[in-house]
């Protein structure tokens, strides 16, 4: 984080600079950067890294069964054959206990991830964290935020974490109704921080999974409601469009953030 002015006049005339990433999966040398420059890093969820799809070497799931199944999945999934990766999977997980070697995976990328972590941070879930582990990692200086708000520099931040439902089956997926609530319990903000788009097919649409993934009907009601001057969001890695205007609001797509290592910054 940058250094503080030394007068108090200049920190009344100075800009507040925030800095947003979403979908780290893994990325932990470029986290611990992300906030250089910064009064405060936002980070919208998915820490954990299960497979990478550009990278079938790297996360959780190679590391347990190799690169060739993780290969298998990943084209049975791309091509939408859903029910056969599941097959698939349950075939590699017989006899082993799945929860144990995830959660213990899992807790060891967090103990990285959450150490690397500038401060402050202001953070919520993804669809594929584990959000009852947090606290136990989540140090002082890091506040973890779900249907609240925050104030920044002035302007009010809402965060509404998780995905929706899917045949992927995450392991923080929510239904429909439960993701509305906690989206209406926020209510009018300056900026509005999310995990998943709001329901926009440009900005669901990712062009290399070649599929839409799932965005949120109620946080583009929201949107339109109380148009917010900010929409940030994550989960579509290469969305087709990282960048539109929903009436007022500029909606913008910072889920690049594990392959280019770049945040995106916010300053006024």
């Amino acid at each position: 984080m940058r250094a503080g002015p030394n007068s108090r006049d200049a920190a009344t005339a100075r800009r507040t600079r925030i800095h947003v990433v979403s979908d780290v999966h893994g990325n932990t040398e470029a986290l611990a950067r992300a906030g250089d420059g910064a009064d405060a890093l936002i980070c919208l969820g998915d820490l954990v890294l299960f497979l990478d799809y550009a990278d079938h070497s790297r996360g959780i799931f190679p590391d347990l069964f190799g690169v060739e199944n993780a290969d298998r999945i990943v084209e049975l999934r791309t091509a939408r054959r859903f029910e056969e990766a599941r097959d698939f999977g349950r075939g590699l997980w017989a006899g082993l206990d799945r929860n144990a070697a995830i959660v213990g995976a899992v807790r060891k990328q967090y103990a990285e991830l959450f150490d690397a972590l500038p401060t402050p941070t202001y953070a919520t879930y993804g669809n594929v964290d584990i959000p009852d582990l947090w606290p136990e990692y989540a140090r002082p200086g890091t506040t973890v935020l779900d249907g609240e708000r925050v104030e920044i520099g002035g302007r009010v931040f809402g965060f509404v974490g998780g995905g929706l439902q899917t045949p992927m089956r995450t392991p923080y997926e929510i239904s429909d109704e439960e993701y509305a609530a906690k989206v209406e319990a926020i209510g009018e903000v300056d900026v509005l921080c999310t995990h998943i788009p709001p329901d926009v097919p440009e900005l669901t649409y990712d062009t290399v999974a070649r599929r839409f993934e799932r965005g949120s009907r109620a946080l583009l009601d929201a949107i339109r409601r109380t148009r917010p001057r900010y929409a940030v969001f994550g989960h579509v890695h290469q969305p087709l469009v990282r960048r539109m205007r929903i009436d007022a609001t500029e909606c913008v797509n910072v889920g690049h953030f594990a392959s280019t290592g770049r945040p995106w910054a916010l300053e006024w």
